[in-house]
């Protein structure tokens, strides 16, 4: 989706130049701009797609750690020690994996590895991004505690007041994999300010903005199309706390809504505020891939 760059923004004998001109992204659909009305999830859940099942095999020391027993490092050591057993067999072979139906024992007890979840959640406003609140606010996990058995935790974070994709999993790899500082997962928002964004301030943000924190480069920004240049898109990698909210306001605008619509190469598509679905095997594998 291509935006426009506002016309009243453009000046006389400008030239396009890709060192000079913020970085064009695809524009904002109306779903995508969380037009869409909030929907109590207590009374409405989205189906979503079928729960995968990923049946592939996995290394032994990760089926342990995966089980919540230890770390893999520890993993290993318990295995060389030879009390881990599959099948009823002792395995010491490090690089052993183990299939779908085996039957896995530590120390005389059954494992039982936790599948894997996966669920995208379109986030409404007045919920913050822990696990629990001892003030007894809102927060998101409220808004996913049906969609399955296992225990789920949000990979990265939203701001209260911030609206749209927010991911769920118990597989620590690819969490870590998501939020690692070296590869961070893309990140598209819209951004609706309190007055119109001049253009050279999307430029600073392409160049590297400096904040109390270091330096950080936008991979995108340009104004949303029909949004009267008070509206902005932007597309980072950086995790940053707040990083989007505190480069605008510092200068001088007020953020008066931030919808992230895009996270990993996932999409609000077809997912009302609120809402919440399971990814699919082929969205999980796009995941790992990157």
């Amino acid at each position: 989706m291509n935006t426009r760059r506002n016309k009243n923004q453009k000046t006389k004998g400008s030239k396009k130049n890709s060192s000079t001109s913020p970085k064009k992204i695809k524009s904002l659909s109306n779903k995508e701009k969380g037009k869409g009305k909030y929907i109590d999830h207590k009374t409405r859940l989205k189906k979503g797609d079928p729960l995968p099942s990923f049946n592939d095999e996995v290394r032994l020391n990760k089926y342990l750690s995966n089980a919540g027993i230890c770390s893999r490092r520890e993993a290993d050591e318990l295995i060389k020690m030879g009390i881990v057993t599959v099948n009823g067999i002792v395995v010491m072979e490090m690089g052993y994996k183990v299939k779908p139906g085996d039957v896995v024992k530590y120390d005389g007890e059954t494992i039982n590895a936790e599948t894997k979840r996966y669920v995208l959640l379109n986030k409404p406003k007045g919920f913050i991004t822990t696990m629990d609140d001892p003030m007894g606010r809102k927060t998101v996990m409220s808004l996913v505690n049906k969609a399955c058995r296992e225990r789920i935790y949000p990979v990265g974070r939203l701001d209260k007041e911030t609206t749209g994709l927010l991911l769920f999993t118990n597989d620590g790899d690819l969490a870590k994999k998501l939020t690692h500082p070296r590869h961070k997962a893309s990140k598209m928002y819209h951004v609706t300010l309190d007055k119109k964004v001049n253009k050279e301030h999307l430029f600073v943000l392409l160049n590297g903005i400096l904040l109390e924190d270091g330096t950080t480069k936008f991979d995108a920004a340009e104004y949303v199309e029909g949004g009267e240049g008070k509206e902005v898109g932007v597309e980072l990698h950086s995790g940053k706390n707040r990083i989007v909210r505190r480069s605008f306001e510092s200068f001088g605008y007020k953020v008066n809504k931030l919808d992230r619509v895009k996270f990993a190469g996932l999409t609000k598509k077809d997912l009302p505020r609120g809402m919440h679905r399971h990814l699919t095997e082929q969205e999980v594998a796009f995941l790992k891939m990157k």
